[in-house]
């Protein structure tokens, strides 16, 4: 009778077994990974810690280059959602297979500016006053979005040849930045977000005439987090643009959806 006890329990623990019920609670999804542009360090994580208070999501971020962070999303890197400073690099992670153009969020732009120390006496006015620099500070020119612009920029009023060998490259446009605030140049050419977030730096003048600043956004097809396009939903929504607006970038024309 015992044995018959013994057997008949077995077998219901490996029915239930096989239904899920004898089972622990689901193992929690691991947290969201964002690979997100350097300039847009503050803005996202606002955005990030809204979402988790909303959703229990919780949202970790790896910022940079955006140039880094595709050669790194092609590399097999595990993140979720890619949030570059330019179309270029979403077209690169598109054409290697981990992002779809139909998922592709292109809403938000930038401007670049001139900045200089706090205490500068000496400001640049134009571009032509950046040539007489003995320093200025780009995000490496040759991939990093900032540095790019600011290189089609200064080759629309063909004055890159003049400038370009007293250009500092950085690794990321806060890299520049930060090469003001410390003084080690006497200039850089920055995103006006950038310059907001700085007390050490002013801006001397605003490009006007410069390429137009497009982000870009999208769910990475490799990704297996259902709380990625979720994410990504709320960083081009009403909630999401609003930060964006408050922190001085650009909001572009176009519906929030896909």
């Amino acid at each position: 009778m015992t044995r018959r006890r013994l057997a008949s329990s077995s077998i219901l623990l490996g029915v239930l077994s096989l239904l899920g019920l004898a089972a622990g609670p689901p193992a929690p999804e691991p947290p969201l990974l964002v690979f997100a542009a350097a300039s847009l360090t503050e803005s996202v994580q606002e955005a990030g810690k809204l979402f988790e208070e909303k959703t229990g999501t919780k949202v970790q971020f790896s910022f940079g280059a955006s140039s880094d962070l595709a050669r790194q999303i092609k590399a097999g890197a595990p993140a979720d959602v890619f949030f570059s400073a330019d179309t270029a690099k979403m077209d690169d992670v598109e054409r290697a297979g981990f992002a779809r153009r139909e998922d592709r969020r292109e809403f938000l732009g930038n401007r670049l500016v001139v900045v200089v120390p706090v205490n500068a006496v000496s400001v640049p006015k134009s571009a032509v006053d950046l040539a007489k620099l003995p320093r200025l500070a780009l995000a490496d020119p040759q991939g990093v979005p900032a540095g790019v612009y600011a290189k089609k920029w200064l080759e629309s009023v063909g004055l890159w040849p003049e400038v370009e060998p007293h250009v500092v490259p950085t690794l990321d446009v806060r890299a520049a930045l930060a090469a003001v605030e410390t003084e080690a140049a006497p200039a850089a050419v920055v995103y006006q977000t950038d310059a907001a977030i700085s007390k050490k730096v002013k801006i001397a003048f605003s490009v006007g005439n410069g390429p137009e600043v497009v982000y870009s956004l999208a769910r990475l097809t490799s990704s297996k987090n259902s709380a990625a396009q979720a994410f990504v939903d709320f960083l081009a929504g009403e909630v999401g643009r609003a930060i964006f607006e408050k922190r001085g970038f650009v909001i572009r024309p176009g519906k929030v959806g896909p």
